[in-house]
């Protein structure tokens, strides 16, 4: 896994303070290669309170990590109990670490 422990637990509380602490975050994507570089960090948030716009929360989560975290990509799934079933859903929980 290619963040470190600090920039893991500032996203575990980022995620936290904006969907409570029953929230689960994953990484997935290229930063689980330990053998790749660079790369944006994929995130996949799941929450079992309801959002009501999920798509300017997500955006505003990844907002707020690029300003704690500094000038990095990051994309952010964030899926609600309203969320349709994705198959990337069922992926990321299956092959996502857990932050």
């Amino acid at each position: 896994m290619r963040i470190t422990p600090a920039q893991s637990k500032i996203i575990h509380e980022t995620v936290a303070a904006m969907f409570g602490p029953g929230a689960c975050v994953r990484l997935f994507g290229s930063r689980l290669d330990e053998a790749a570089r660079g790369g944006d960090i994929d995130l996949f948030v799941e929450t079992n309170q309801r959002i009501a716009n999920r798509a300017a929360m997500a955006s505003r989560l990844a907002a707020q990590l690029q300003i704690t975290l500094g000038d990095q990509r990051i994309d952010v799934i964030l899926v609600d109990p309203e969320t349709r079933p994705q198959p990337i859903h069922a992926q990321v929980r299956h092959h996502g670490v857990p932050l």
